[in-house]
């Protein structure tokens, strides 16, 4: 951001400093403050409900009966590798009733319906249509060759039911939906801390919204809280964190000197520490360039952990980079963006970035330590990401849209007029990105710059399954480039 813009946050961030407020509601529910646990913190796991629907036997258009217990083995596999998730139920339809297997949903936090025939609409879409009208995030697997009640599948989502519909003979497929399927039930288990009040659009500034609408509970943290946090932090081990994950890994260090870059090791394992207690997952401040250090070491780690650590109390972003965590594993890197038509590219820049962008099982990305590129203070990355790789870039807006575009990574840079990730991606249509930015959804209005311009970037293509989990959990997707 330029130094105007800057300033805007820092007004902004004083005015929502009373927005620590916004816990008096929830004080009772944070009062279990000071249990610990496992760190990185476990969710509880996913139970997604399976049924069977369809003839099976050597009838026209019919699955082999053999065929319930290939998709039992390879639902056993999916169990294994995604550790948390479990699959319940399993009934075929008929002989089961219907009526049985809908009472058996209230445990569950999904549905994954298996289409084996129907030769019309008939009784396989009747039992469908019980299932599906319980309103619990349904995905239906229907190969081909099973009939051809598929043609009245696409009216459910027509209606706005949240059903995913899966006409195909890829069962990876079956794979990304139920990790879709994973996000609303993390969210409702989700704690954040807020520390210094939240910043973004109103509805994600509201405690009681975001407790609502997604059922993800925002913890109110104060900043002398973080101090006395980072003041309880042991040299020592703040000494060996630094050295273990920083200093010993830095393709090279310019401005910082080992003492600051060790108070940042210390405001992360403080920072660890106020987590714990909370019982949280993600973490967004807006004193996040303040005192005790600034935070851009503090929130790679943890997004490198597989958790979220989200700069200037954006809770848009906090938000969008839960939602994508949950469903594909990785982090996102917070871009202040700027557009230039001539190359056809939107540059994405800023302080803070993790650097597994894979996810925490893959390989660290080269960085550089360096300062904090406004202030020309404190400690910062610049981390040198990977030339031609996709990416998604995303916001989720208003808790009730997702703005969406992709690009491709062409070039980075190390421009001094910029913060210090930077990369160039080239996108469809810079120009129109130009004229859409926001597509009308989203104004800087009294929560200033930030709002409006911060988009998180995350390797990949997910603009598919994106569009899959807005239909599970109820929200628009809006392409804006």
């Amino acid at each position: 951001m330029n130094d105007l813009n800057r300033r805007e946050f820092l007004e902004a961030s004083a005015a929502g400093a009373g927005a620590v407020l916004l816990g008096s509601q929830l004080s009772s529910r944070s009062a279990m403050a000071g249990q610990t646990g496992r760190w990185p913190p476990k969710l509880p796991t996913v139970k997604i409900y399976k049924v069977y629907i369809g003839r099976t036997g050597g009838i026209y258009l019919s699955r082999p009966k053999e065929e319930i217990a290939r998709f039992d083995k390879y639902l056993a596999n999916v169990e294994r590798k995604l550790g948390d998730v479990k699959f319940i139920g399993g009934e075929l339809v008929p002989p089961a009733k219907v009526d049985k297997v809908v009472a058996k949903l209230r445990n569950a936090d999904g549905v994954l319906l298996f289409h084996l025939s129907g030769h019309g609409g008939g009784a396989p879409k009747a039992a469908m249509d019980k299932i599906i009208d319980t309103g619990l995030p349904t995905a239906v697997f229907s190969q081909p060759f099973s009939g051809h009640g598929w043609m009245y599948f696409p009216q459910w989502q027509k209606a706005g039911k949240k059903v995913v519909l899966l006409p195909t003979s890829n069962w990876d497929e079956i794979e990304q939906v139920v990790k879709l399927m994973r996000v609303a039930p993390h969210l409702r288990q989700t704690r954040i801390l807020v520390v210094r009040g939240p910043l973004g659009t109103d509805a994600a500034c509201s405690a009681e919204q975001v407790k609502e609408r997604l059922g993800v509970e925002m913890i109110p943290i104060t900043v002398e809280q973080t101090l006395q946090a980072h003041k309880a932090v042991d040299i020592k081990a703040a000494e060996a964190e630094a050295k273990r994950y920083w200093l010993s890994k830095a393709e090279k260090i310019v401005e910082p000197s080992t003492k600051e870059i060790i108070n940042s090791a210390r405001f992360y394992l403080a920072t660890k520490e106020l987590m714990i207690k909370q019982r949280a997952q993600a973490v967004t401040s807006s004193n996040c360039m303040g005192a005790p250090a600034k935070g851009c070491l503090t929130y790679s780690k943890l997004n490198d952990l597989g958790l979220v650590g989200a700069c200037e109390g954006d809770m848009d972003s906090t938000l969008t980079m839960l939602i994508f965590n949950y469903a594909f594993g990785i982090p996102g890197f917070i871009s202040d963006p700027v557009i230039d038509t001539a190359s056809n590219a939107l540059i994405h820049f800023h302080c803070t970035s993790a650097t597994k962008m894979d996810g925490p099982n893959g390989k660290r990305l080269p960085f550089t330590i360096r300062t904090q590129s406004d202030s020309e203070r404190g400690v910062s990355l610049d981390v040198e990401n990977r030339i031609g790789q996709i990416v998604t870039c995303a916001k989720f807006v208003n808790l009730d849209t997702m703005l969406i575009s992709t690009g491709k990574i062409f070039k980075v840079t190390h421009d001094e007029l910029g913060c210090r990730t930077q990369y160039w991606t080239k996108v469809n249509d810079a120009d129109k990105m130009f004229h859409n930015w926001g597509a009308d959804i989203i104004k800087g209005g009294k929560h200033g710059v930030m709002t409006m311009l911060h988009r998180a970037v995350f390797y990949g293509d997910h603009t598919q399954n994106i569009k899959r989990l807005g239909v599970l959990m109820g929200f628009n997707v809006v392409e804006e480039g």
